[in-house]
């Protein structure tokens, strides 16, 4: 087997079963301890390993965690690059360069920079709200070089400020303790307002869900909003309004928003306001299920039903769970149409594959007697890129359906 290079230092391997390797060398950047054979070296938890085949040969470097499932989340398949701050930079710089040349970089708007896998760029998020970054980080090895990257970030778009968002399911599972703070430069403002396709959305970053805001659902929310004029809206999880705000621009008669938390109810409704779509809205806090099932009961109808939960399967061993959540949500959520009216479904699990429910929309028509018919189907907007090689980045997913 021939040596490293001299440029890059002999890193603790990974070695992988005999027949086990393809995946990776097919670049797929998650290995688990499945493959696993055996570890020689001491890697620390963060630190950089080579994975190699049964036979030794080199297939790709990446950085090493005992305390999670994903044992090695895999960076790059050269074996001369090292994982240093050039590397980082040149990642970081080529993902950049990918929305500045989509346009989506341009002042007062706001974007996804970095989108993890699907960046080779494993656990880390960078969004862009009209010049404050929000990162997330959600691998141990990445944790430990925020600060590099936040020098490389800030040199690259010197950006009013940087803040870190924590995901606590991520942290506990990576074995790492994050906390919220800022990184770099000011603190977000608490009434930001970003722009978004003509309307105006005030985002807490600081204290609002995920990073902030939503910016997956932004093409979506356009496509949903043309089945909107002259229909009554129900936008579930509303979280700042953008599917209900939409459709109010476009025409919609009626829209009640609701969220199960009171600060997603009021941003929502602060939007109208800043929107001037002050017209026939109803405000609730409420939990989604209940609310619907007190609403078939009291046989409400709408014209136009927008779903869009948060994710329901963090786990491959709770995707039986979440079906079973999804299919008890669009139940209900069909039972509050009127005929021909328009559902809007949208799932945000990576490991809930598209063929899912596809099968689950069809056994729904069936069990509520309504023919089901497939308008539009949603997907992640063009800064949320999906890597081929990783088939979980292609996350989002969702149909525009008539329930006649």
């Amino acid at each position: 087997m021939a040596e490293a290079p001299e440029s890059v230092a002999a890193y603790p391997k990974v070695i992988l079963h005999a027949k086990r390797a393809s995946p990776f060398y097919a670049r797929h950047p998650w290995v688990y301890p499945g493959p696993i054979d055996r570890v020689e070296g001491e890697p620390a938890d963060g630190g950089i390993v080579d994975v190699a085949a049964a036979n030794g040969s080199f297939i790709a470097r990446g950085l090493f965690n005992s305390r999670s499932k994903i044992r090695v989340r895999l960076l790059s398949w050269d074996e001369s690059q090292p994982l240093d701050e050039a590397f980082f930079r040149v990642r970081l710089s080529q993902a950049i360069s990918l929305r500045e040349a989509l346009g989506f970089r341009h002042p007062g708007a706001s974007c996804r920079l970095v989108f993890s896998e699907a960046d080779r760029l494993p656990g880390l998020v960078v969004d862009d709200y009209a010049g404050w970054l929000v990162i997330q980080v959600t691998s141990l090895g990445l944790v430990q070089r925020l600060d590099l990257l936040v020098e490389i970030l800030d040199d690259l778009l010197h950006p009013r400020g940087i803040y870190l968002k924590t995901d606590a399911g991520m942290a506990r599972l990576e074995g790492m303790e994050t906390t919220d703070r800022l990184l770099r430069g000011e603190i977000p403002p608490p009434g930001l307002m970003i722009e978004e396709n003509g309307l105006h959305f005030e985002v807490d970053l600081t204290q609002g869900q995920k990073t902030g805001y939503y910016l997956d659902q932004r093409d979506n929310r356009q496509l949903v909003a043309r089945f909107a004029p002259g229909r009554r809206v129900l936008d579930l999880f509303c979280y700042a309004g953008g599917f209900g705000l939409h459709a109010a621009k476009a025409g919609a008669t009626h829209v009640e928003f609701v969220d199960g938390s009171e600060h997603a109810v009021e941003l929502a409704r602060k939007n109208a306001l800043v929107n001037g779509l002050t017209g026939d809205n109803t405000f609730v806090k409420a939990d989604a299920f209940k609310y619907l099932e007190a609403q078939v009961i009291a046989r409400r109808r709408f014209d136009l039903v927008v779903l869009d939960p948060p994710k329901f399967a963090r786990s491959a061993n709770t995707v039986g769970e979440a079906l079973n959540g999804y299919r008890r949500l669009y139940s209900l959520g069909m039972r509050l149409l009127e005929p021909g009216g328009i559902l809007a479904v949208c799932c945000c699990s990576g490991l809930i594959l598209p063929a899912m429910i596809d099968e689950l929309l069809g056994r729904l028509a069936s069990s509520e007697r309504r023919d089901i018919q497939v308008l539009t189907k949603l997907t992640q907007p063009p800064d949320h890129p999906v890597a081929v090689t990783c088939p979980e980045s292609a996350y989002l997913k969702g149909y525009i359906c008539r329930v006649v």
